[in-house]
């Protein structure tokens, strides 16, 4: 049971810089279409990195159990943190939905939200409910322990290269898939490998490894699938580890990321779990849900079915 009364309205939270600062550009436009689908809600505006995730936690404190992201997946990313880190509420008490604006839009893209601001309104007034899974990280910062909660995927080695690099582009306003695949091709020119043990609800398997992908979701990179069975639901972890490979090899194999053969490559493994441990030398890097955090050693716990998700449908193929 939640500690304070509800308030029925919804709280919109708009990160404005999203999807080159259409959440500013296009406000004005979205907030008339949600008042002419008779939403009533409070609308708040982020300042910076981590800021909805104060918001979010002081709207519950405030009632507010409906929560609209206006922005892309990092911002969905820091409202869930908020969701999880605030202590008025069960999580599983608390709705959130979409309007994308953002770049990537892999986590709409797994329950069918439309990127049309209208069609993707529609979805929130239908109220269509998905109960899916989080999942926990506790990694190292320097010397010192945090953790952070997710709902789509995690990123270790290149991939979490690629998404350091990125975000330091959409800071500089250059936001767009072909200054991120841009960015993936002069990564890999300077990325090589790493040795990794990675522990599978206690079984350790060592690599030599180029990227590792836990997903809770499938889609990431705007698109690509580098965990193509994977079901948000279903209590798991869906793990991706692309051991050591030639650089021509990675760009000839770069077609299966999308199409959502990655896993019949025999350079790469895929597994399935709810407790992950993974230590490396040197030491590996981390993302999660486009989220740059910090390193290795790092430890995952999967949340079964502790989110609610307002949807479209869940996207299966």
């Amino acid at each position: 049971m939640c500690k304070t009364d509800v308030n029925d309205d919804w709280l919109v939270i708009v990160n404005p810089n999203a999807g080159r600062r259409k959440g500013q550009k296009d406000w004005n436009k979205i907030s008339s279409l949600l008042r002419n689908k008779d939403f009533v809600f409070k609308s708040l505006f982020t300042r910076e990195k981590r800021h909805a995730i104060e918001l979010t936690a002081k709207g519950i404190e405030e009632g507010y159990r409906k929560i609209v992201v206006v922005g892309g997946d990092g911002t969905m990313n820091e409202v869930v943190n908020g969701v999880f880190k605030q202590e008025i509420c069960p999580s599983t008490e608390i709705f959130l939905g979409m309007i994308t604006v953002g770049t990537g839009n892999d986590w709409g893209r797994m329950f069918g939200i439309p990127l049309e601001y209208e069609s993707a309104i529609e979805v929130l007034k239908a109220f269509n409910v998905y109960l899916q899974d989080a999942g926990v990280v506790k990694y190292f910062s320097g010397s010192v322990r945090e953790n952070r909660y997710f709902v789509n995927i995690a990123g270790l080695g290149f991939d979490a290269l690629v998404v350091r690099r990125s975000n330091k582009q959409k800071e500089k306003g250059r936001r767009s898939k072909a200054v991120y695949f841009l960015t993936l091709l002069r990564s890999l020119l300077s990325y090589s490998h790493t040795k990794t043990v990675v522990e599978i609800d206690g079984r350790q398997i060592r690599n030599e490894t180029f990227t590792i992908s836990l997903g809770i979701g499938k889609y990431s990179g705007g698109g690509m699938m580098q965990t193509p069975y994977a079901i948000p639901d279903d209590g798991l972890f869906d793990i991706t580890i692309i051991k050591r490979m030639r650089k021509g090899e990675i760009i000839r194999s770069l077609k299966k990321l999308y199409d959502g053969t990655i896993l019949e490559h025999p350079k790469i493994e895929g597994y399935t779990g709810k407790n992950i441990k993974i230590d490396s030398d040197p030491v590996i890097h981390l993302e999660t849900d486009g989220e740059s955090l910090g390193h290795s050693p790092i430890e995952f716990s999967i949340l079964p079915k502790s989110v609610n998700i307002i949807g479209a449908n869940l996207a299966t193929g």
